[in-house]
This record gives C-alpha cells, structure tokens and sequence, in this order.
C-alpha cells in the first residue's frame, strides 16, 4: 500500500532503531521490523513470514509472506517490502534447503511485491493479469527492474502442482485494487487473500490501480461461494485468521458499502456521511481506520461517492 510506504520513509527519517543483540539488518531495514519478522508453521510444508502486522513498526516489513515447500521447490507468495528478499531467503533457509522456484503476488503494491528481484529472474512468476498491468507502471519495475515483472498471467483461475503441492488462483473481480488474487493451498485448507482482508477496519481501497469500494465486498462473497474447504486464512496484516472472520469482514464490508450509497442518495456530503459513521456494534474489535492511516470512513465514502458518479 502506498500508505505504507510513507510511513516506512517517516520512520527512515525519524532515525527509528533498536540495538538487537545479535542482530543485524540489512542496509536500509529497520532492526526492530526486523526482529517481528518470524517464520512460523501453519499446515503441513506450509510456513507464514510475519512482521506484516499494523503497528508502525511490523508495517515496516510489508505483507504476511506465505511459503510452501513443494517436492520441486519453494513457492512464495508475496514478497513484502523493498528490501526485504533477504531476509525472506534467509527464513526460507532457517525450514528447507530447497530453492525458491516460483512467487506469486495477490496485488501490485508495494509491501507485496518489493521483494521480488531478490529472487532473480529464473523463478516463475505469477500474478492475474491486471495485476501485471498495474505492476509496469511501477517505478520498482521500470528500466532495468522490468526483467523481474511476471513471466506468467491468469484470468480467472489457474492451478499450479499436484497432490499436497496443489495451489489453486482465483480472480472474482475489483475490490482492494483490480488484480487481487485469492491463493487456496488445497492439501493445507489454507487460502492467502491478501490485501482483500487486510485488517478489521473499513478497507484500503486504491482507484488508481482498479479498486473499487463498492465490488470489494461483491468480490469477497464470490469468493466464498466459490471456496469451501479452507478453514485458515492468511490475511494481509493480521494474525491468522479462520473462515468465518473472511465471513464476517465480508459483511462488515457489505454494510459499509450499503451506508455509503444510502448517505450519497440521501444528499450527505462526504465530510458529513463519515463524521457520522459509527462502527456497528456487532462488529466487535474492528474500527473504522488503522491506526488513523488506511482505510478511513471518510476515504472510503470518497470512493463510493466517486465511483456512484461515475454510474
């Protein structure tokens, strides 16, 4: 998220640092993001890179990292950061000695797709395809860096490995940008979603790279129509999640998109719909910003409002 990296650059600046014993950061990485980055068993051959959490200072990695040791090799999805490849392979080593053979991302941003070139250009590299248009006009991907962008692009779904080292990719449309893509490891009944579900507030929806405030919560009920048997979910910046917190973030989301267009039809500015938002009560433990960063009652209703206009 674009967001993000503000933060991350505010935090640079600030001269942020811890002193770990022991540790030491790459050039250019915060040592205290560092230390909250861990690897961490979910199923079978199946390991989440966390430190993507929504304090500032586990925002400073990126994205959780999932990690799937296959027969052939390691598949990683999602690279968190800028600079963070590193210490990804060095977790990678700390479980297997197998190498990184294919990465997929589930959006362009940022602390999702940072990582890559540390990978080189002989993995293979997946993503939907919108999400490949939105990668080339990223500056992380243009000149020389264009040779890490994706070899690879889907549509709608692609299944990639056999067995326990099945992986199943799904698109069911806009929602947190225009590619987002939902990773099912089928052996496991486990599925990345991304940035789909970042956290319990109100979502980062980003326009300029396809996002829309009023599918996201569309989207999320194709996917679990679509998607049964998963009962663990990696979601972009939290812990790990179950499928009914999927299924409860895709109503909160729902009824948020529902408030934003009844405020618009009832003739409420943006500045008055969300100094008015209240989160329902039932949603308990979500809040309507991180940390009063991302996802915003009164960006969201901007993005309703826009997208209404478009209409």
């Amino acid at each position: 998220m674009k967001r993000v990296l503000v933060l991350c650059s505010l935090l640079v600046v600030g001269g942020l640092s811890m002193t770990l014993a022991g540790l030491q950061a790459p050039a250019g990485l915060n040592p205290a993001a560092l230390a909250v980055t861990k690897i961490e068993k979910v199923k079978d051959n199946l390991y989440i890179i966390t430190g993507a959490g929504v304090t500032p200072i586990e925002a400073f990695a990126g994205g959780n990292t999932a990690v799937l040791v296959t027969d052939a090799g390691v598949v990683v999805v999602d690279t968190k950061l800028p600079g963070w490849g590193p210490v990804l392979l060095e977790k990678i080593k700390t479980v297997t000695n197998k190498p990184v053979t294919t990465i997929i991302n589930t959006h362009a941003h940022s602390d999702h797709t940072g990582g890559n070139e540390a990978f080189g250009t002989n993995v293979e590299s997946i993503v939907q395809e919108h999400t490949k248009a939105n990668m080339v006009r990223m500056d992380e991907f243009k000149g020389e860096k264009a040779k890490f962008l994706p070899k690879k692009t889907y549509k709608d779904k692609l299944a990639i490995g056999a067995g326990k080292d099945r992986i199943e990719l799904y698109h069911f449309g806009a929602g947190h940008t225009s590619g987002d893509t939902f990773v099912v490891f089928p052996a496991q009944r486990v599925m990345h979603v991304g940035d789909m579900f970042a956290w319990k507030a109100l979502p980062y929806i980003d326009p300029a790279n396809g996002g829309s405030a009023i599918e996201h919560p569309k989207t999320l009920a194709k996917a679990l129509a679509a998607i049964k048997d998963v009962d663990t979910i990696i979601a972009g910046h939290l812990p790990l999640m179950t499928l009914n917190d999927l299924r409860v973030y895709a109503d909160f989301s729902r009824d948020f998109s529902e408030w934003a267009q009844a405020q618009m039809k009832a003739g409420k500015t943006v500045d008055e719909a969300a100094a008015a938002y209240k989160v329902p009560a039932k949603y308990t433990g979500y809040t309507a910003s991180v940390n009063g960063q991302w996802g915003s009652a009164k960006d969201n209703t901007q993005v309703v409002y826009d997208e209404l206009k478009k209409k």
